[in-house]
């Protein structure tokens, strides 16, 4: 299962699919950093697609699909923990815990085998990209 999928997933708790927007709040939180209630207003508005005031898993998908570089490189920067410019499954799981997930070892490696590429068991910028765009980005910087 892809990063963003499983995050998807334990945010959304009632199992119906869709995030609301306080739901949407936790997410980027795990993502990136702090998201304003404002800004999450009208990332909800941006994100909704069909309008239904919910967000679901395509349209998250489509919505980390279209960020461009430099804002997937700040958020690589911010997990990438020593600056050694991969994510270890420890640095994955540290950033995650303190944006209140709370995800095993075991299942941080299992989110960076789902995309490395290079077999490594870290994420580089590249896999990180497929990661947080679902497995839609390019692998090529």
């Amino acid at each position: 299962m892809e990063g963003v999928e499983e995050i998807f997933k334990r945010l959304d708790t009632n199992g119906d699919g869709k995030i609301r927007v306080s739901e949407l709040g936790e997410l980027m939180n795990a993502l990136s950093s702090f998201t304003s209630r404002e800004e999450l207003k009208r990332m909800m508005e941006e994100i909704d697609t069909d309008g239904d005031g919910f967000v679901d898993l395509k349209e998250v998908s489509d919505f980390l699909h279209g960020l461009d570089d430099v804002e997937l490189r700040d958020t690589f920067k911010m997990f990438d923990v020593d600056n050694n410019g991969l994510i270890s499954p420890k640095e994955l799981q540290l950033m995650l815990e303190q944006k209140g997930q709370k995800f095993s070892i075991k299942e941080c490696k299992q989110m960076i085998q789902e995309v490395d590429l290079d077999g490594d068991g870290s994420l580089n910028f590249n896999e990180f990209k497929k990661m947080m765009t679902n497995g839609k980005g390019s692998t090529s910087a």
